[in-house]
């Protein structure tokens, strides 16, 4: 699979579990750590850790390795490494305060059904 389609993949699992906010960022040509990054919040702790497991689940059903997970156990901040698609899923506070989308906005910001 290609990064294009690991996103898209990964939007789909986000959805199926009532993610809010997604937004893609395209940074291939900015960064060599990943081609994209996949932001989203959920509205408690159980859904963001719910979030991340659908996600893991689902790729992981469609051979895509999962690299490394962070924050699972707070889940105000969780981090999944598929390589070249990098998944956060925040707390809405978390989100706000760390504000990824200002932090790489030299990244292109993509509408999801533009994918």
């Amino acid at each position: 699979m290609n990064s294009n389609e690991i996103a898209k993949l990964a939007i789909t699992a986000l959805e199926d579990k009532k993610a809010e906010d997604i937004k893609v960022i395209d940074i291939s040509e900015i960064s060599v750590i990943a081609d994209y990054f996949i932001i989203a919040n959920g509205t408690n702790r159980s859904q963001i850790q719910t979030l991340s497991d659908h996600v893991e689940e689902i790729l992981g059903k469609a051979g895509v390795p999962l690299k490394q997970v962070e924050g699972y156990d707070n889940a105000n901040w969780i981090l999944l490494d598929f390589r070249d698609v990098i998944i956060h899923i925040f707390d809405k506070e978390n989100r706000l305060f760390y504000d990824l989308e200002r932090i790489w906005r030299d990244g292109k910001l993509i509408e999801t059904t533009d994918l």
